[in-house]
């Protein structure tokens, strides 16, 4: 029997949803230029999927939690914090009622590829592990590779902190530093990632799943990647449009001073080139300097 499912959202990510399972599933489509009706249609569905910037979220959930079915999923593939320095998970556990369960679905999914019949991967930590099944059931037979994980917080920094790693592996390919330095990014990113993770009380291991590695390792090297076109776009000095996900984690994280940044030389490096990137040639020359102990 299909489930009844809700998109919200129908940009690229609700089309590749759409397209993943519109034959397997009931897909309803609901944005905000559409027809359809919100309340209504999250009281049918059973399971709701946020294809929304994060700072969308915060509003929906509040709309239709006092409509949605017993036991219904809300599932986002939202990468970002809102404007209160919060991710995607922590709104679902602050609004839904406790018989309302909750996930995250991360991991590279890159839509065009999707669209294109490749296979994509992604971790779904949800706030009941038995609600792993029935995302299994949604996306069964479909090129989706769903694998399950317990550490939603783990997840969620680790897929939002990707953004502000990738812009580094911009930066590097634009000053042609060549692919062992690539390889010494994705490491020492890594390692900054897992202890931040870890300092939220989250298992360290988290960022070297398909949230974190795998997610990382696509945008940081897909030249379709917007973060990764925006550190070229930094070495450059075209700076007419310093923005996306990365840029506004950056933000959020300075004004909430969510963790000790300043423990973390790679992520200083970004968040420094990406303020002033006048001085930005200057901040990588001084970096690998240190590296070198020099």
């Amino acid at each position: 029997m299909k489930m009844k499912v809700l998109i919200l959202g129908y940009g690229e990510m609700g089309h590749a949803l759409e397209y993943l399972l519109r034959d397997q599933q009931d897909v309803r489509i609901w944005s905000r230029s559409g027809t359809t009706v919100l309340e209504e249609e999250a009281a049918l569905a059973q399971a709701i999927f946020f294809c929304l910037p994060v700072n969308a979220h915060f509003e929906i959930v509040r709309k239709i939690a006092p409509h949605l079915k017993q036991h219904s999923l809300c599932l986002s593939i939202a990468k970002g914090l809102d404007e209160s320095g919060l991710a995607a998970a922590q709104i679902f556990s602050k609004v839904l009622l406790p018989n309302h369960h909750f996930g995250v679905l991360y991991g590279p999914m890159i839509a065009e590829e999707i669209m294109m019949g490749r296979h994509a991967f992604a971790n779904v930590a949800n706030s009941r592990q038995t609600d792993y099944a029935t995302v299994y059931r949604l996306f069964m037979g479909t090129r989706l590779v769903c694998v399950q994980a317990d550490d939603m917080l783990g997840c969620s920094w680790s897929v939002i902190l990707k953004n502000v790693y990738a812009i580094i592996f911009g930066v590097s390919d634009e000053l042609k530093l060549g692919d062992n330095m690539r390889g010494y990014l994705m490491v020492t990113a890594l390692a900054e990632l897992s202890d931040i993770v870890k300092s939220f009380g989250s298992n360290a291991n988290t960022p070297f799943s398909y949230a974190g590695l795998g997610d990382l390792l696509t945008t940081a090297t897909s030249e379709n990647s917007h973060h990764h076109e925006l550190g070229r776009n930094l070495a450059k000095g075209n700076l007419s449009d310093i923005s996306g996900e990365g840029v506004h984690t950056l933000k959020m994280i300075e004004k909430f001073q969510l963790f000790d940044t300043q423990r973390y030389p790679l992520f200083t490096l970004i968040s420094t080139v990406v303020a002033q990137p006048q001085k930005l040639r200057n901040e990588v020359e001084r970096y690998l300097k240190s590296i070198q102990g020099v």
